[in-house]
């Protein structure tokens, strides 16, 4: 019953955390919010919304985009199409008015006609400066006043992207230091910067022997942390590999997402995993494998434990969720799925809305939201058994992850960004 209790102690760590950004204001300082696992702790949350009812304001956007906003203090910001050019805009959370913008460069291409463009990555904030990436490589620090810091860009350091649809990695901030996975057809990196400077902390070689597409990762890294110990996790090209922070180092992979004896050379990888003090979920691609396995120390070294491994219903493009002993997976194409992460039992698995799927779940209080791309977000009581709270839409197209905090709901659409709450 360790392992049981292992995870009432994780609930806690989660608790802990948010508690913290709870005091500071709640804010939104990353993609998958303020612990990065898609838990909000914001009370009284929307669940019943429409374009015109209970919308606090909405915002025109200059053009289209996929990143999900972050926010800092009373300011939102999010990257942003513009014409021919790519930008970084900071908004107003009490009426949506744009403060300030600042160019991160040119655009690129869309991919797959509509889905996606340079303003894929997500920014990220310490709380005293905004750090923007655009599918160009262009790379840049902003304060919160938009004051430029650092620039540089990722193609012109690190070599050329070379990937089918476009670079939409999002660099994973903490402390000092931010960290990207490149994985692509010019190579397999992983990089460590300096937040202060932009500079270069370290770069390490990331070997595979995956073939053809699955160079190709779209997925972003992160990082684990039990409390004492932290590593950086990168996922791409068949394997699901841990790093030291210190200078990138391999200390384990996860092979067999992509077995040999029947190899898929298009099984690249678009959903990251999620992390937790005692829990990674592992998502693969195309209706694949999902695995959980447990960091622990073995000998004085990181090693792992595999949990569990479930042949089908992985995430293609959604990252995983982990609430109170349960993973929620949401499918490409408007499933849910809740597994037992202690285990890795099925407890049930629901159409929800026939749409497509790019954005992650977030839960705030006993609710999951899963926005659909066709601006339909469903929201889904946590628990064993399926019920379903609301459905919600909006006339947009959605590929951002919902923002939930403060009592309010941020979605990001290819036209207008949403405030839905008082």
């Amino acid at each position: 019953m360790r392992f049981a209790s292992s995870f009432a102690l994780f609930a806690c760590a989660v608790t802990s955390q948010a508690f913290v950004s709870h005091c500071f204001g709640q804010d939104w300082p990353q993609w998958r919010g303020p612990a990065n696992d898609g838990n909000s702790t914001a009370k009284g949350v929307p669940t019943k919304w429409s374009a015109e009812e209970n919308i606090a304001w909405k915002v025109k956007l200059p053009g289209m985009g996929g990143s999900t906003p972050i926010l800092v203090g009373d300011q939102i910001f999010l990257t942003s199409a513009a014409g021919e050019r790519l930008v970084l805009l900071a908004l107003s959370t009490k009426d949506g008015k744009e403060i300030w913008r600042a160019d991160l460069g040119k655009g690129i291409p869309l991919a797959r006609v509509d889905e996606g463009n340079g303003a894929a990555s997500s920014p990220s904030s310490d709380g005293k400066h905004i750090f923007a990436m655009s599918g160009s490589g262009d790379f840049a620090a902003f304060t919160l006043e938009g004051k430029e810091v650092w620039r540089f860009n990722l193609q012109e350091r690190y070599g050329k992207f070379k990937i089918q649809f476009g670079t939409t990695t999002t660099p994973v901030l903490d402390g000092d230091r931010l960290y990207i996975q490149l994985l692509d057809d010019q190579g397999q990196r992983v990089i460590a910067l300096e937040t202060a400077t932009g500079k270069e902390a370290w770069k390490a070689q990331r070997p595979s022997d995956g073939t053809d597409e699955n160079l190709h990762s779209y997925a972003s890294a992160f990082l684990w942390s039990n409390g004492s110990e932290k590593l950086l996790i990168t996922h791409g090209n068949d394997y699901t590999v841990a790093h030291k922070l210190g200078d990138g180092s391999e200390v384990w992979r996860v092979s067999g997402l992509n077995p040999k004896d029947k190899y898929n050379r298009y099984l690249r990888f678009v959903a990251s995993p999620v992390t937790a003090p005692e829990i990674v979920v592992i998502p693969t691609a195309k209706k694949g494998q999902v695995v959980g396995i447990k960091p622990v120390t073995k000998d004085g070294k990181p090693a792992f434990e595999e949990l569990w491994r479930m042949p089908k219903n992985t995430p293609d493009v959604s990252c995983p969720l982990v609430y109170q002993n349960l993973v929620y997976l949401c499918g490409e194409q408007g499933s849910i799925t809740v597994v037992d992460a202690r285990k890795g039992t099925e407890l049930y698995s629901q159409r929800i809305h026939a749409a497509r799927y790019r954005s992650s779940p977030v839960r705030a209080e006993d609710n999951v939201y899963l926005a659909g791309r066709d601006g339909v977000v469903t929201v889904v009581k946590t628990g064993p058994e399926y019920t379903k709270v609301a459905e919600n839409k909006v006339p947009d197209q959605i590929a951002a992850s919902p923002v939930v905090t403060n009592g309010r709901i941020y979605l990001r659409g290819y036209d207008y960004l949403w405030a839905i709450g008082k």
